[in-house]
């Protein structure tokens, strides 16, 4: 693996400012410190800028000689990530730098995320602001916040004060792909009151492990397993055969990620260890004939911890939440047939954990049809109200149609033809964007999508394409030349 070297590229100030920002902790939640970062950037370089209560910033820059009378370009990305370290790691994302580790054209991070999505894009608008060659139109740059749990930052921000009506939003992870349109979302929590009472038994501890994982949203059509849809089989068939009481389950860390890892804590009042160790061997079987090809190294094991006296959910609450784990919906509900298949609907439970009163969860669920959303929350809702629980929904963001005619499409295809000799991909996309709310509060905005190639985001195998980040710089630039 090499040293971190850009010499030769011409995207080289493209990758100091993702080293700079990869130094400065910024997952969800925790954005002031970038965000401060960002208006030192254009407090130092004479540009306008403005910074609000949600830490979101803007930055103006005039435009270049000759370009003044073009239309202004909108520029967008978002300054949190999501934040995943390998199991057992002592890494801290709220204090740690990220450790950039090149392996030819591959960039990531060494045990956690790497956060291309979407730092990538805020180095790149950084770049392009610094830039004394580039020539441009005026550039309106938005950088927003929390856009990885639930988009408050695009949902929160004033952007009376810009003059654009075209945007290029790069949020994207697959180079030649122009997004026009995504799915709209939001998250649904949930909350089961815990009912505990002492109880005698042995311990055993189970953990189900070895997943893909990935995106909630641009993986979830690849139909692999979710840890926590997992664990509701697992208790359901333990509960089948045999007697025993909960002390807690989890599993999850981002509500927008399949969960990975999750784990049960089971007090067994009679256990038959011979027979409880055949059905898991049973179980992981089929798990694997289903799940083998998108999540080969899965796993499920058990580890016996003695007898005990514990704390314990009763054993109707215990049932309650089984049925809640087993029942509750996974993955893919529809796919649109005239867009190939496309994922229509899906939701994630992405988060699962114990609390002292509580067991609680959050799902993400997305579609883009409203009805369709509005039709699986529902169902939500009635399941879990139903057996004694309580739902919050928060971070609604509404999905963004493909327009008819673009302008900007258009401008862009034509550069991307003339430079890289290919047509580029227009589609729609299941994840959330927030295109979607700057399309609401900007009448007529003109909206493309565009990133370079990042594989497996929001894993810790995440991984960036040096010589794609090139391209689309070397695009973009060709982009801002040719104006309107």
């Amino acid at each position: 693996m090499s040293k971190l070297s850009w010499n030769g590229l011409q995207s080289e100030r493209v990758f100091f400012w993702f080293c700079q920002l990869c130094a400065i902790p910024h997952g969800s939640g925790n954005t002031k410190q970038i965000s401060d970062f960002c208006v030192n950037f254009a407090a130092e370089r004479g540009l306008e800028w403005e910074q609000d209560s949600w830490n979101n910033v803007m930055i103006v820059k005039e435009a270049s000689a000759g370009y003044e009378t073009a239309p202004a370009m909108l520029l967008q990305g978002h300054l949190d990530m999501v934040c995943e370290k390998e199991k057992g790691s002592s890494f801290d994302f709220t204090k740690d730098p990220l450790e950039l580790v090149r392996d030819g054209d591959d960039l990531f991070a060494k045990g956690t995320t790497l956060g291309g999505d979407d730092g990538i894009a805020v180095a790149v608008i950084l770049a392009l602001l610094e830039s004394n060659t580039v020539a441009h139109p005026r550039l309106e740059a938005v950088f927003t916040t929390d856009e990885e749990t639930g988009m408050t930052g695009a949902q929160n921000i004033d952007l009376s004060r810009l003059t654009a009506t075209r945007m290029i939003n790069l949020d994207s992870e697959q180079e030649g792909v122009f997004t026009v349109g995504c799915a709209g979302g939001g998250h649904v929590n949930w909350h089961l009151p815990g009912e505990w009472k002492q109880e005698t038994g042995e311990l055993a501890v189970f953990e189900i492990s070895g997943l893909t994982g990935g995106h909630s949203g641009m993986e979830i059509g690849r139909e692999g397993a979710s840890a926590v849809s997992l664990l509701g089989k697992l208790l359901f068939a333990l509960g089948q055969n045999f007697s025993f009481r909960i002390l807690s389950v989890s599993g999850g860390t981002q509500s927008n990620a399949i969960p990975i890892f999750a784990q049960t804590q089971l007090l067994f009042l009679q256990p038959e260890k011979e027979e409880i160790q055949r059905v898991l061997a049973q179980l992981k079987q089929d798990w694997l004939c289903s799940y083998g090809a998108t999540d080969p190294q899965l796993d499920l094991t058990m580890m016996w911890e003695g007898r005990r006296e514990e704390m314990c959910l009763t054993k109707d609450c215990g049932e309650r939440l089984i049925f809640l784990l087993y029942h509750y919906p996974y993955g893919v509900i529809s796919r649109d047939t005239a867009l190939g298949g496309m994922v229509k609907t899906s939701l994630n439970l992405g988060i699962l954990r114990t609390e002292q009163e509580k067991i609680e969860g959050v799902f993400c669920v997305r579609s883009n049809v409203e009805a369709e959303k509005k039709d699986l929350v529902n169902h939500l809702i009635s399941m879990t109200e139903y057996l004694g629980g309580t739902v919050e929904r928060e971070g609604d963001y509404p999905a963004w149609e493909r327009q008819k005619e673009s302008r900007l499409q258009e401008l862009m295809t034509k550069a991307y033809r003339d430079i890289s000799g290919k047509e580029p991909v227009i589609e729609t996309i299941h994840a959330g964007l927030e295109c979607g709310y700057f399309v609401d509060k900007i009448p007529g905005l003109d909206c493309v999508s565009v990133g370079p190639n990042i594989f497996e985001i929001h894993t810790i195998r995440e991984r960036l394409s040096v010589s794609s980040v090139e391209r689309l710089w070397i695009f973009l630039l060709e982009v801002l030349k040719r104006g309107f």
